[in-house]
């Protein structure tokens, strides 16, 4: 699987800049950032560098431009590690490369290879703003991109090839969402970040979906207190204390319905999960903790990911009084409004759920002497309102892949339920994170995700 992606404010920018009145083909070139595990390979538009139409030569089939500007990027693309794309437009609607575009792309990527080692993209706007391409290096093509996706309030995805595969078990999915929602939920690869309370029912809905490949990143083992919540988890595998992905994953095999599974038994940041997270497609992160939501949020901006955060809080006073009732589910978009940024955690909580898994004992010593405020991690859990909160996180992917909203997406990137008071609250997207934004696309670098604390990847 190779993919291209990008966010809906990068394709609106090369929309209006490939596509004017003239009926001419304009050009445009990139930074990409890259994420590849086995047998996946990703490309993250990071930078875009316009070729002004003043200094090309336009035709309606046909495109000449310098390269200057393209020169003046390479000695930073070989540098930083990114690959190159070269995006031109076909306003007459031609769904192909054509042989015009195969000797010049053959001219360009010889040139660019020999500056830049790997592999880059060449890639065709149509006049609809659909998107396609192909893997380019020396020598030629490498193969075609299978997909490209466009990731911002709604998200888009074109596969290269559209092919209706009917199973047994979607005929009813498919009267609502139709074939092609249908088989793009079948092509998709989701991460799901912690396999408990809330992340076991959004993992179950997503495999009974259809969702064709799942990355299950959990660290912990099953234990009794966890039998009341955790589909799928038994008895034997609390006194076996087996880890909550395999245990998952063997549940996801018994349920039969074709869904690959991957498992990392590791937190979010280990190497091997971040080379898996960064080349899914969604990400949900279904945990309590601090560190962890924070790393998901810098890995859907770093790699162009959407990311749904689901958050679930109840207040009880152990002897049946209960406070409140609550859950959150954050839809965030690379480049737009961040967890931090949305006021779900401070700096100093992060700092403090840092040290509270790197330190303890300083970290318990800090908290008594009253130097940061102790995070909870042991609150009551209800399989009921958990799995209100991840069916909440579910449908938001859905609707977010097949609009079926009465409002703009973009009036749901925070809805919170108050059980207690029968309310569901809506917040809209708000202004983006400016210390993230910067970093969209960014993609594998020195130190992972620009976190001193992740050391150099090897």
């Amino acid at each position: 699987m190779h993919c291209l992606r990008m966010t809906e404010t990068h394709h609106a920018r090369l929309k209006r800049h490939l596509l004017d009145e003239s009926g001419c083909e304009a050009v445009a070139v990139a930074l990409c950032g890259r994420a590849v595990s086995p047998g996946r390979s990703i490309f993250m538009i990071h930078e875009i560098v316009e070729i002004p139409v003043e200094e090309c030569i336009r035709r309606s089939d046909s495109v000449t431009w310098p390269t200057g500007r393209l020169k003046q990027m390479l000695g930073r693309a070989r540098a930083d590690g990114f690959s190159v794309l070269k995006i031109h437009s076909h306003p007459g609607g031609y769904r192909q490369f054509s042989d015009v575009d195969d000797r010049s792309d053959l001219e360009l990527f010889n040139a660019i290879g020999l500056k830049v080692a790997g592999e880059h993209v060449s890639a065709i706007m149509l006049p609809d703003g659909t998107i396609f391409g192909r893997r380019v290096g020396i020598g030629g093509v490498r193969g075609a991109l299978d997909q490209v996706a466009i990731v911002g309030d709604d998200i888009q995805i074109w596969p290269a090839t559209e092919t209706a595969v009917v199973t047994d078990f979607d005929m009813r999915h498919r009267q609502m969402f139709g074939d092609r929602t249908t088989q793009l939920l079948r092509g998709l690869t989701v991460g799901v970040v912690g396999v408990s309370g809330s992340g076991s029912p959004t993992i179950e809905m997503l495999v009974r979906l259809g969702v064709g490949r799942i990355v299950l990143i959990e660290p912990d083992h099953i234990e009794a207190k966890n039998l009341n919540r955790i589909y799928g988890a038994t008895r034997d595998d609390a006194e076996a204390e087996v880890n909550k992905a395999v245990m998952m994953q063997r549940h996801i095999a018994r349920i039969g319905l074709g869904t690959i599974v991957e498992i990392v038994e590791g937190y979010a940041d280990c190497p091997e999960a971040l080379a898996k997270l960064s080349t899914c497609d969604v990400l949900f992160g279904c945990m309590d903790s601090i560190e962890g939501r924070d790393t998901l949020n810098r890995i859907a901006t770093f790699f162009t990911l959407p990311y749904i955060d689901l958050g679930i809080r109840i207040d009880a006073d152990g002897q049946g009084g209960v406070e409140s009732v609550s859950g959150a589910v954050h839809y965030i978009q690379p480049g737009g409004a961040s967890l931090r940024s949305r006021g779900v955690y401070s700096e100093a909580d992060l700092n403090a759920d840092i040290l509270r898994r790197t330190d303890p004992l300083f970290y318990e010593d800090q908290v008594r002497r009253g130097y940061i405020r102790g995070i909870n991690v042991d609150r009551p859990a209800v399989i009921s309102v958990n799995t209100l909160i991840a069916a909440t996180a579910v449908n938001e992917l859905l609707a977010r892949l097949h609009n079926f909203r009465t409002r703009p997406n973009r009036d749901f990137a925070t809805q919170r339920h108050a059980l207690a008071h029968g309310r569901i609250i809506l917040r809209p997207e708000l202004d983006p994170d400016v210390s993230l934004e910067p970093h969209v696309g960014r993609g594998m670098c020195n130190p992972p995700l620009l976190l001193p604390r992740l050391g150099l990847a090897q």
